[in-house]
């Protein structure tokens, strides 16, 4: 009998790594088993059962396993076997709406830790949009928009009338709030790759190319100088926003979010986290929670709004909120909205939440 293993790859930016997953004979019972790392170097191990169980069982933990590693971004070598139909027609969902527009991300960082960034005139500010990230490209022919995730959606007939309107092909960068586009990077134009170029010049010729967009596609307003980044700062506090971004103008563009650091972060005026949607509760609320490892812990309900869609069990949502109690539920959440075509259920991790100052 042949048992289920797979090898998977991750290639975005500088990252290339290795993934394999196999179901093997223990004990009278199987375990699976894993193993990662860079290419080329010596692999992690380890293993998602912590003791011999039966074959069906150790297939399901197998197919979980490997659906979540696909799900941010791993692809099956060769042919992929050992997978079962059902990751099968989710990884051939993904490669049919994979796009290849893959965005940098924002590295967080406190209010304290953002003193540097004000001060410091090689990085510039722009308000921390609370919308859906969305990445352009326009051809001679169509105009494609791409998630957090680099797959393809779908985007407002407004968004796309403007764009149309443009005679350059180019690959443009931003957030879209309802049926606005914030635009704040441009990657391509006319045929030429702009990511080596500083960020202060692909903004530059983003802002050349954006002169005359109307009020469906703008440039990001962006403050350059101590006093002007304090400014926007207070500004964008004032009003309630949900943060400010601050980004190296003197950096190259680069996809996916490093570690720790970067040539952008972001620093959040309050509290948000990614959690599970558990249950639909009566009276328009869900419950709610995040992984603690393997398991999933309650955090409380959140209310949805009358003019939102209740999202559906299983859904991953953001929601705002004050703090949280250590073994218990957030404080004050407002659902914010739903975010299951940009997160991974991975993402929903305990380790996200802030707990109130004296449980700290």
């Amino acid at each position: 009998m042949s048992l289920p293993s797979v090898t998977l790859e991750f290639r975005e930016g500088t990252s290339d790594k290795v993934y394999k997953a196999a179901v093997e004979e223990s004990g009278g019972g199987y375990v699976v088993n894993f193993a990662f790392g860079r290419r080329g170097s010596t692999l992690n191990t380890g293993t998602k059962t912590s003791s011999p169980v039966p074959l069906d069982e150790a297939t399901k933990v197998y197919d979980k396993l490997v659906l979540s590693k696909t799900a941010k971004g791993y692809k099956p070598v060769g042919s992929g076997g050992g997978i079962a139909a059902s990751v099968v027609a989710a990884v051939t969902d993904r490669d049919q709406r994979d796009t290849g527009l893959y965005p940098q991300l924002l590295t967080p960082i406190t209010e304290d830790e953002a003193v540097a960034y004000l001060t410091d005139n090689d990085w510039c500010a722009q308000e921390k949009f609370d919308g859906k990230r969305m990445t352009l490209r326009k051809t001679t022919y169509d105009v494609l928009a791409a998630n957090k995730k680099g797959l393809s959606i779908g985007f407002p007939d407004a968004i796309r009338a403007a764009v149309d309107a443009f005679m350059s092909s180019f690959v443009a960068d931003g957030e879209a709030i309802g049926d606005r586009l914030h635009a704040f990077d441009l990657l391509e134009l006319n045929g030429c790759d702009l990511r080596p170029m500083p960020y202060r010049e692909r903004l530059e010729h983003l802002k050349e190319m954006l002169g005359e967009a109307g009020k469906a596609v703008a440039v990001a307003k962006t403050a350059v100088g101590t006093a002007a980044k304090r400014k926007l700062m207070e500004e964008l506090k004032a009003a309630k926003k949900e943060g400010v971004v601050f980004k190296r103008l003197s950096a190259p563009w680069s996809a996916g979010r490093p570690a720790s650091g970067g040539p952008a972060v972001k620093c959040k005026f309050y509290k948000t986290a990614s959690v599970i949607v558990l249950s639909v509760n009566a009276k328009r609320s869900v419950a709610i929670g995040v992984l603690d490892g393997e398991d999933v812990v309650p955090v409380g309900n959140v209310t949805i709004g009358p003019n939102k869609d209740v999202p559906s069990t299983g859904s991953l949502i953001e929601v705002r909120y004050l703090y949280a109690y250590k073994g218990g539920s957030l404080y004050q959440p407002t659902y914010l909205e739903d975010r299951s075509d940009e997160l991974d259920r991975g993402e929903c991790v305990i380790g996200q939440l802030a707990y109130k100052p004296d449980e700290d």
